[in-house]
C-alpha cells in the first residue's frame, strides 16, 4: 500500500522529479513545493504520513525549526530530512528536532523508498554508510584551523601576553611595571609592541580585540603569561576596560 507523502525542497525540479518517481512506485504524493515561510504550515495542513524535507545546510542553526513545529503540531507525521552528506552535528540536529531519518540528495529511489517505509513504521531511517561516516568523524575529527584568538596568541611572547592581560585589566604603565618588576620604560615598550602586533592603535582597542576573539580566555587557560599574581586568570573577566576595581583599559601609557 502506498504512503501519503509530501516532498518539500529548495530545488523545485529535484522535488518534482522525486515526487514523480515516488508516484510511479505507487505512493500518493500530496505536494512538491519549495520551502518558504509557509512550508511548515503546508505540511501541518496536509498532514501526510511522511514528509521529505530538503535542506542544503544541515548544520546551520535553526535550519530544522520547521521540523520542530511540524512535530509539535502534527506528531504523527514522520519527517525525513533530505540533504547533502551531513556532518555528525547535522545528523544529531535533525534527530534532536524530531526527524525520523536522514536521506542524502543523491540516494537512489530504492533507498529513499526504504527510508520512507521505515519512517512510517516508526523506525529510525539512516543509511548505514551515513552512520559509519558520522561515527568515523566523531572518533577521528578533522583538525580545525586556528581561530583568530589562537592566531593572535601565537604572535605574542609570554611576556607580551601578560602585558596584554594587564592592559585589559586597566593597569597603566606604572602598575604594569610594578607588577612585572620592570622599569616603566620597558613596560611602555612592551605595550607598544603588543599594539603593533595586534594591529591596533590604542590600549582600549587592544583590550576589545582580545576580549572579542577570546584571546584573554585562551591566555588564562594556557597559563601563557609570566606574572607573579596567582589570581590573574580569575581576573580576566575585567576585560575591555571594565575591571572589578574600576580602572579603565584606555589608561595612557
Amino acid at each position: 500500500m502506498g504512503v501519503r507523502l509530501m516532498v518539500v525542497d529548495d530545488h523545485r525540479l529535484l522535488a518534482e522529479a522525486l515526487a514523480s518517481a515516488l508516484k510511479l512506485r505507487g505512493h500518493r504524493v500530496l505536494a512538491a513545493a519549495a520551502p518558504a515561510a509557509g512550508a511548515a504550515e503546508l505540511v501541518i495542513s496536509r498532514a501526510p504520513e511522511v514528509c521529505l524535507l530538503g535542506t542544503a545546510t544541515p548544520a546551520e542553526p535553526g535550519i530544522f525549526d520547521p521540523v520542530v513545529r511540524v512535530k509539535r503540531e502534527r506528531p504523527q507525521v514522520a519527517v525525513l530530512v533530505l540533504g547533502p552528506v551531513p556532518s555528525p552535528r547535522g545528523i544529531a540536529a535533525a534527530f534532536a528536532a524530531g526527524a525520523s531519518g536522514y536521506v542524502r540528495h543523491d540516494e537512489r529511489i530504492e533507498g529513499v523508498e526504504r527510508a520512507i517505509m521505515k519512517a512510517r513504521a516508526g523506525e529510525a531511517a539512516v543509511a548505514p554508510a551515513l552512520l559509519q561516516g558520522a561515527f568515523g568523524e566523531l572518533l577521528n575529527p578533522a583538525a580545525q584551523p586556528d581561530d583568530e584568538g589562537q592566531r593572535l596568541l601565537q604572535m605574542l611572547t609570554p611576556r607580551e601576553v601578560e602585558v596584554l592581560v594587564r592592559v585589559a585589566e586597566g593597569e597603566d604603565t606604572r602598575l604594569i611595571a610594578a607588577g612585572m618588576g620592570i622599569a616603566p620604560s620597558t613596560a611602555r615598550t612592551h605595550v607598544q609592541r603588543v599594539l603593533m602586533k595586534l594591529g591596533v592603535g590604542s590600549r582600549l582597542e587592544a583590550a576589545a580585540l582580545a576580549a572579542r576573539t577570546g584571546l584573554l580566555d585562551r591566555a588564562g587557560a594556557s597559563g601563557g603569561f609570566a606574572g607573579a599574581s596567582g589570581d590573574r586568570p580569575g581576573r580576566l573577566r575585567g576585560a575591555c576596560g571594565t575591571p572589578a576595581d574600576g580602572r579603565h583599559a584606555a589608561a595612557p601609557p
